[in-house]
């Protein structure tokens, strides 16, 4: 397994534990599909909880407001890779 790919598997446990889906497996989650709307149909709320679960395990502030961070939330590849890059502290 890739860095890339064990932090794609960890984000994808941070959302099911924080957001308790629970009839929902880290394989059945697509790292390409959209986290809202269609694919894993989170909505704002899920976005509110998601950006305090960011916060509180990497530092990462979510502003709901930017296009960046929308961009950022996009997928789990897009949220794997900024958390990837956080680590990284770039």
């Amino acid at each position: 397994m890739t860095v890339s790919e064990a932090i794609e598997r960890e984000v994808k446990e941070l959302i099911i534990s924080t957001l308790k889906l629970e009839d929902v497996t880290v394989d059945d989650i697509d790292t390409d599909a959209p986290l809202f709307g269609a694919g894993l149909g989170l909505d704002s709320v899920d976005a509110l909880e998601l950006g305090v679960a960011l916060h509180k395990n990497y530092g990462i502030k979510i502003n709901s407001k930017s296009e960046e961070s929308r961009a950022h939330l996009r997928s789990i590849k897009t949220l794997a890779s900024l958390v990837g890059q956080h680590r990284q502290g770039v």
